[in-house]
């Protein structure tokens, strides 16, 4: 087994409402913005033309467009750069700059110029299972991500749903951290997920009250029930 001596830390950042830049307005950079409004950034693309999609989002105000090559400076005040261009001076100038002010930056497909890589990420409403090779091999990434994709069907959204709801409540009474522990670790039985997706939601409702208690309140039951059932069979 090789050692990990990786040189990425595993991290997930929050950038709703924070300033991200794009540089470069073609197929990769309208992938690279897409990605980051799905998680409410701010962004700015810098590129003399747009793809007809990011164009479509600037003329409906959704982006801020600067319509020209990227110059010395255009990093101030970003929290994250993603620059989309195959100049490889162009990449070295950004790099110099966001190594200069601390900024995150990842050069697409060049892992050299990044100090932060873009993960193949498998997504089930808020839980998401990302697998990475440190840029070493973006395919493999994406062959494990589909198979995630068939592993961790949507009811493990819905789980992630129900388990958010009653994490509050448990928190919400006030006991030690080294018993709530024990109390999380009792409520993510393992079955839970396959429940949900043949519709056993008594048998769930149960579960939750023999571990919370018969008087645990079960509304998020119903909510996560009703968004899911496109998917989840009937109740039984």
């Amino acid at each position: 087994m090789v050692e990990n001596n990786s040189q990425y830390f595993p991290v997930c950042l929050k950038i709703a409402g924070r300033s991200c830049l794009v540089i470069g307005g073609g197929r990769v950079g309208e992938r690279k913005a897409k990605g980051l409004l799905a998680h409410g950034a701010r962004i700015k693309v810098i590129s003399p033309e747009l793809s007809e999609t990011l164009a479509g989002l600037h003329q409906a105000g959704t982006i801020e467009w600067l319509p020209r090559l990227y110059q010395d400076g255009d990093l101030a005040g970003a929290f994250l750069v993603i620059a989309c261009t195959d100049d490889p001076t162009v990449q070295e100038r950004v790099h110099a700059e966001a190594e200069a002010h601390n900024i995150l930056l990842n050069v697409a497909d060049v892992p050299k110029w990044c100090n932060f890589i873009l993960p193949a990420t498998a997504r089930r409403g808020d839980l998401a299972i990302s697998v990475s090779t440190a840029g070493k091999s973006p395919a493999l990434a994406s062959m494990l991500r589909q198979a995630l994709e068939g592993q961790y069907g949507p009811e493990y959204g819905a789980l992630v749903d129900i388990l958010g709801a009653l994490r509050d409540t448990v928190l919400a009474g006030g006991r030690p951290h080294a018993e709530n522990k024990l109390i999380f670790a009792r409520l993510a039985d393992p079955e839970m997920a396959v429940w949900i997706k043949d519709g056993l939601w008594q048998k769930l409702a149960r579960h939750i009250q023999d571990v919370l208690g018969p008087d645990v309140s079960l509304d998020c039951l119903e909510a996560v029930r009703q968004e899911y059932q496109h998917f989840a069979g009937a109740t039984r």
